[in-house]
């Protein structure tokens, strides 16, 4: 080989390799996590929803996805688990004061910088460092940032109060529960069910579905509300149900006047009679004593039935 003005083929063109796997960029997988809707993939715009799994959703989107879950090819593999507008919160979101507006010359479909902030330490929200939000009142903030706060609240004076049976009314911790208020909107929530968190890593994300699904577990099942009440009211006494039921009610003007029409007609069944000769008073009248069971156009007369 050789020796003919060609070329020398070395091993990487006598030796067939394996490719290596293309990798995805994840910077780009990121920022489509952060600054994308994970359902229609267009950019995020308020109101903006997240479901108990995390994911960020435009809200519109999972309108048209509960109107025809067929809208989007994967619908159901990225949000199956979404019933009803009940199963998402709606974000209370932080806008960016560094995020200038979009121009013409800039691409509106590509934002530059992250369009909302935490609250606390004004860290944007694009990837960089965990995000959550409260379930129970939809803030958002920074995980640093809440857990810097996020201590249980000095008992107020107003927590331990007695009620009109002595008893003091003892603090929500008292209870058995570890309630802080939330820094922006004073909401409460228990730290340990109430925050979670928005993209999750794939572990975190198998532990909030199986949350997820033992509250869901846990729901009554329904129409089960609707057959204790009409159990309750089949067990209900007959007596309580007739106290229960509304009596029928009669206008006393109404009462007056029949009343005053019978009157009436009574006395001119009187008159009737007492202008009633002999002859017309015997056609009625029982003979003998015995009850009168003919009438004036039978008496007398014989009928023979077929």
């Amino acid at each position: 080989m050789g020796n003919d003005g060609g070329s020398i083929p070395d091993r990487r063109d006598l030796v067939r390799t394996k490719q290596k796997a293309e990798q995805a960029d994840k910077a780009n997988q990121i920022r489509a996590m952060w600054f994308f809707c994970a359902l229609s993939k267009r950019p995020l715009q308020e109101p903006i929803v997240s479901c108990p799994l995390g994911k960020i959703y435009n809200k519109d989107a999972i309108l048209e996805f509960l109107l025809n879950r067929q809208s989007f090819g994967d619908g159901e593999e990225i949000c199956g688990h979404i019933r009803s507008l009940k199963d998402v919160k709606t974000l209370k979101l932080t806008p960016n004061p560094a995020k200038t507006p979009p121009t013409a010359s800039s691409s509106e479909s590509v934002p530059d910088r992250a369009s909302f902030v935490c609250p606390l330490n004004f860290k944007e929200m694009n990837g960089s460092q965990p995000f959550v939000y409260i379930s129970t009142c939809g803030c958002v903030f920074s995980q640093a940032g809440l857990k810097a706060l996020s201590t249980t609240p000095s008992k107020s004076p107003s927590s331990d109060i007695t009620d009109t049976s002595g008893k003091e009314k003892g603090s929500d911790k008292e209870q058995g529960q570890d309630l802080d208020l939330c820094p922006q909107c004073g909401a409460k929530y228990n730290r340990s069910s109430d925050v979670l968190q928005l993209n999750p890593s794939p572990e975190i994300e198998a532990q909030m579905r199986a949350a997820m699904e033992a509250r869901r577990a846990a729901e009554p099942a329904k129409g089960q509300g609707k057959k204790r009440k009409a159990a309750a009211a089949d067990a209900e006494p007959p007596s309580k149900k007739k106290a229960s039921s509304p009596m029928p009610t009669t206008n006393p003007s109404m009462a007056a006047a029949s009343k005053a029409v019978a009157e009436s007609l009574a006395i001119e069944e009187a008159k009737r009679k007492a202008m009633m000769s002999d002859a017309v008073k015997s056609l009625y009248a029982p003979k003998d004593g015995q009850k009168k069971k003919e009438t004036f156009m039978t008496m007398g007369t014989f009928t023979r039935y077929a």
